[in-house]
């Protein structure tokens, strides 16, 4: 075994995959077109993937958690304004994916193949985003500052309303002129909205 197999890692195959998406597109990468630009056997990599749907998964999983990992410090903190947290966590989430769109729209057009063909990891980042939503608005309800007779429900409503703000399918919208102001008005909204049963 040569040493460059030996180093080998999940990681550096995904880091590899990345750029090889960037260069050739989904449709032309392959496998071995990964293994070329690691030095390595196409079996290699098949070794820690053991297919290529495995490794487009693996690889669109990535691209997604770092969307996740960049919103969970806000969700987790618990002792700042549920509502400014809650606005906070809305704009960061729709910067996240415009700034994917817009600083590489090569890999963004290529993940936008992959994430149409993905299995779970979709459903998975849906699921760990509305479950950030979910700890917020319950610290909200927590602290008198939300009502909200069933969190989870609500989260999704909330992540459903802005739709718009994080899809990737809305991508183009992203660039207009105003579409800041937009998601402002959108979460003022929603902000009023879980604290209009406190008023009543």
């Amino acid at each position: 075994m040569s040493p460059t197999t030996e180093a080998l890692t999940a990681e550096r195959i995904l880091e590899a995959t990345e750029e090889v998406l960037r260069r050739h597109g989904p449709a032309k990468a392959t496998v071995v077109d990964v293994a070329r630009a690691l030095g390595v056997s196409h079996g290699s990599v098949y070794r820690h993937f053991r297919t290529k749907a495995a490794l487009r998964e693996a690889v669109t999983k990535r691209w997604l958690d770092r969307t996740s990992q960049t919103l969970s410090g806000i969700a987790a903190e618990g002792d700042r304004d549920p509502g400014a947290r809650l606005r906070e966590w809305l704009g960061a989430l729709f910067e996240a994916k415009r700034r994917k769109a817009g600083d590489d729209p090569e890999l963004f057009a290529t993940y936008m193949v992959l994430v149409d063909e993905s299995g779970p990891a979709v459903s998975e980042h849906i699921t760990d985003l509305t479950g950030q939503l979910t700890r917020i608005i319950e610290a909200g309800v927590g602290t008198g500052t939300f009502t909200a007779p069933d969190p989870a429900t609500t989260a999704r409503a909330v992540f459903q309303a802005t739709v718009r703000f994080h899809d990737p399918r809305y991508a183009p919208e992203w660039k207009q002129q105003g579409v800041e102001d937009d998601l402002a008005s959108l979460v003022d909204l929603l902000v009023r909205g879980l604290k209009a049963g406190l008023t009543r």
